[in-house]
């Protein structure tokens, strides 16, 4: 892990988690049955896990849209599961807004598709 990584411990332990998790299932399944899963292996792990967390969009002090998040862990990292081809720009955009909204630093893409592959997404407020 390169040094100074903002919740480098942390997105370590998630990764490590959504291998185990692509290793055991393999591909194919829907991304509830991911996301299920991996919340059921990070709280295994210590994790405070919450599934589908919701996420207020404000313009101009109004909420104008609500979105929910697969997982937020640790109350400090957003992880949106995939089941995807490839993860595709418009994945990576959606994490970053799902950043700006709730003022998160951290978001992570984690695809369960014909290959395992995540992202990583810092944005800073």
């Amino acid at each position: 892990m390169p040094e100074g990584l903002i919740r480098g411990d942390l997105t370590d332990r998630i990764i490590h988690g959504f291998y185990h998790v692509y290793n055991s299932l393999g591909y194919g399944f829907l991304e509830k049955v991911y996301e299920n899963s991996l919340g059921i292996t990070l709280s295994k792990s210590g994790c405070t896990v919450k599934q589908q967390w919701p996420i207020a969009v404000m313009f101009e002090e109004e909420i104008v849209g609500e979105y929910f998040a697969d997982l937020l862990v640790n109350e400090s990292v957003i992880i949106e599961v995939k089941a995807a081809e490839s993860i595709a720009k418009e994945h990576e955009a959606q994490l970053v807004n799902y950043l700006k909204a709730t003022g998160y630093q951290v978001g992570l893409i984690l695809n369960f598709g014909p290959k395992a592959e995540f992202r990583r997404k810092v944005f800073s407020h």
